[in-house]
């Protein structure tokens, strides 16, 4: 008590700082209750489970229903394989292409100040906005046969419309955003300081790019690469509309899935979606597995 005392006196004084004021006690992040935390996690997986995984299962189930020869017969049928080649054809044109562009327009608008860099950004979404069947249709309009440029492409002899061209064109155009769209916000976001850095130094804007800024956006350009390649290979509508559906020469596998299932060859049309099916799982775990090789490095760029 004498002790307490003499402690509350000299305090009082001024010769000892006062007592901090006693914490209050922690509190959760978030006040639901664990009933309702345990609701809110049985419907989000609830809705996976009806949305994703029972299709992926009935597909793959419906695609083994006759046995393994009859799957392995219908993968291998002459029209199966002729999809299967233009659709990988396809994507192996389309990526690329987007990949360049996305890297071009996200270094353009991230680092760059310029009149139209509004209309440019949103020209970048129009493909979000736009049918993929429109889009399909903007191209018959402007390179088929009674189109704009079809009489001049008639005289040169050159097909784009219900052709290889045609069909590269439209995934083009309903893919281009995806690489933009990821590598956009995070180079703004790092900003330009390195790079300067890098030029102040003497390194030339090739080396800047490849030593500097290519290392800081990869994963973003991984991201964006998966997505376009994923949605390259599973176009539908705009595709559907360019390539004539002419069987063996310009029908990609989506394509190809519609004409065995409207000719009731149920087997086979969910033979060849289960390929599509398990081509966008591959692509899915080999992202995950690079998340998990390099956790520490895609902790440090986002962070950066």
């Amino acid at each position: 008590m004498a002790v307490e005392a003499s402690l509350d006196t000299a305090q009082d004084a001024g010769r000892l700082p006062a007592r901090p004021a006693p914490r209050p006690p922690a509190r959760p992040a978030t006040g639901e209750r664990p009933a309702i935390r345990l609701a809110l996690t049985g419907i989000a997986l609830a809705f996976l489970v009806v949305f994703l995984f029972l299709p992926l299962v009935a597909v793959f189930a419906q695609a083994l229903a006759g046995g393994w020869q009859t799957y392995l017969e219908a993968l291998q049928e002459p029209d199966a394989q002729a999809a299967i080649r233009l659709t990988l054809l396809t994507a192996a044109i389309a990526v690329p292409l987007n990949c360049v562009f996305g890297i071009c327009a996200a270094w353009c608008i991230a680092r760059f100040e310029f009149t139209g860099k509004s209309l440019l950004t949103t020209l970048i979404d129009l493909p979000f906005s736009v049918s993929p069947v429109i889009s399909g249709m903007v191209y018959v309009l402007l390179f088929g046969l009674h189109g704009l440029l079809g009489p001049w492409l008639r005289e040169h002899d050159i097909q784009i419309v219900f052709a290889l061209p045609g069909i590269v064109l439209a995934t083009i155009f309903v893919t281009f955003p995806f690489v933009a769209r990821e590598l956009i916000p995070l180079m703004q976001e790092q900003g330009s300081e390195e790079e300067e850095a890098a030029l102040v130094m003497g390194a030339s804007g090739w080396q800047t790019f490849l030593w500097v800024t290519l290392p800081k956006i990869r994963w973003g350009l991984l991201y964006g690469v998966l997505l376009c390649n994923a949605r390259a290979m599973g176009e539908f509508g705009a595709v559907a509309v360019v390539s004539g559906h002419i069987r063996g020469e310009t029908t990609t596998m989506p394509l190809h899935v519609e004409i065995l299932y409207n000719e009731y060859n149920m087997v086979a049309a969910f033979a060849v979606a289960s390929l599509l099916a398990l081509l966008a799982l591959v692509t899915l775990t080999a992202k995950a597995l690079l998340e998990w090789r390099y956790a520490d490095e895609l902790a440090a760029t986002r962070r950066h």
